[in-house]
């Protein structure tokens, strides 16, 4: 994705937000807590002197953005990736199983993220503090962006809720469904084609 875009002349800016990467990974509750990552990324595009862009998340990224979407009037268009409804509500049961697991309260379910997670020795606490303080975005504010946002999965990508219910919760969104399943869809061809072909 990141080289179709280059190649297409965009300007593509990829960070990494805390507790990720080559970012820090505070430890601290309230590192996380009131969206700090979103607050990271409207400074980040403030210091970057961006007056306007367009904007692509998938997964996690994709509520981090949904957030972002309702507080910076720079972002021209956006893509929410491998992403349904179902993190618009506050008790969403797999972000609450999630968290417990990355603080040790596994089960059959997380076992294969937690040891993956471990495998590239990622920091269990800070990924146990992003679930537990991930930003929550209503529908209905989610309801008054007025841009427009595309909605895209795989087929056979239903771990995040349904993806039709939250293309339609936007003034402006659509959906487009693309092969794949949530841990494979933003690395095919058709992915990338039509985020090109939307952003365009």
């Amino acid at each position: 994705m990141k080289k179709d875009l280059l190649d297409r002349g965009y300007r593509v800016i990829v960070p990494d937000l805390r507790g990720n990467g080559d970012s820090g990974k505070p430890q601290e509750e309230k590192a996380y807590k009131n969206d700090a990552e979103v607050k990271d990324l409207k400074l980040l595009m403030g210091h970057l002197n961006i007056k306007s862009y367009k904007a692509v998340g998938y997964s996690r990224g994709s509520i981090v953005l949904a957030k972002l979407l309702t507080t910076d009037k720079r972002i021209e268009k956006a893509v929410l990736g491998g992403m349904g409804i179902d993190f618009t509500n506050p008790q969403w049961d797999r972000r609450i199983l999630f968290a417990k697991a990355f603080d040790g309260d596994i089960n059959d379910e997380t076992k294969g993220a937690v040891a993956y997670a471990k495998s590239i020795y990622a920091d269990l606490r800070s990924l146990h503090l992003q679930q537990k303080y991930q930003p929550v975005t209503s529908k209905k504010n989610l309801g008054k962006t007025k841009i427009d946002v595309m909605v895209i999965c795989g087929y056979e990508d239903t771990d995040n809720g349904d993806a039709k219910q939250l293309s339609d919760t936007f003034a402006n969104g659509i959906l487009v469904r693309v092969p794949g399943d949530h841990n494979a869809t933003y690395k095919t061809a058709p992915f990338s084609d039509e985020v090109l072909r939307f952003l365009n």
